[in-house]
């Protein structure tokens, strides 16, 4: 079972429900699936038919989407003369791309969508109006956010975080292509190790290493 079918099968509890309201975070990764690149429309259709499970049982759903399987500013900052601003702006356009991708894939199976976005991108979404995305929400349409918070340096899981506060969630649930946090990068380390649980203090501490 993948990362996201986990994190799905926790939401659709029945409905006399544990969460009214959830947030999902969807990686560019998760998209790509086993391609180094791009998105995988299967995984984007298993996606929109789990949301569709959820919202059966009349929990709201909202995602944020990461961009990383399209270009990931952190990474690419300094190639070409790249500054880490610029490259953060690029890495959020990519997560419009893969929000545009999924609402055509959900709708395509009768998911009511709608796309808000940090800055302003008229022609193809709404801006992000905290007031307008729960309206959508209680009128039982998904609502997927792109362009992080719309800031360079922030990475889209603080996005998440924002959002779910900003419009009442109860949870923010994580698809993604690693089943936690490790100690080191698992494709580089075979021996790294995962981590049950983890302290503010033992992430300073492994920072200041």
């Amino acid at each position: 079972m993948s990362s996201f079918q986990r994190s799905m099968n926790e939401s659709s509890k029945p409905s006399s429900s544990r969460w009214r309201r959830v947030l999902l975070k969807v990686s560019g990764e998760a998209l790509a699936g086993d391609q180094s690149q791009n998105i995988d429309p299967k995984i984007a259709m298993a996606i929109a038919r789990e949301v569709a499970s959820v919202t059966r049982l009349g929990i709201e759903v909202a995602l944020v989407v990461g961009g990383g399987n399209i270009f990931r500013g952190s990474s690419r900052a300094g190639c070409s003369g790249l500054d880490r601003s610029s490259a953060d702006y690029i890495g959020m356009l990519a997560t419009v791309m893969n929000a545009i991708f999924l609402q055509a894939t959900m709708e395509s199976i009768g998911i009511p969508t709608r796309v808000q976005t940090a800055f302003r991108m008229s022609e193809v979404a709404e801006p992000y109006i905290r007031r307008r995305a729960i309206r959508h929400l209680e009128k039982g349409r998904v609502v997927i956010f792109a362009a992080g918070i719309g800031n360079p340096f922030f990475t889209t899981d603080t996005a998440a975080a924002l959002r779910c506060a900003e419009i009442n969630a109860e949870v923010v649930l994580k698809a993604t292509n690693v089943d936690g946090v490790y100690d080191d990068d698992p494709k580089r380390n075979p021996q790294a190790r995962l981590l049950d649980t983890l302290t503010h203090q033992d992430v300073i501490s492994k920072i200041c290493q």
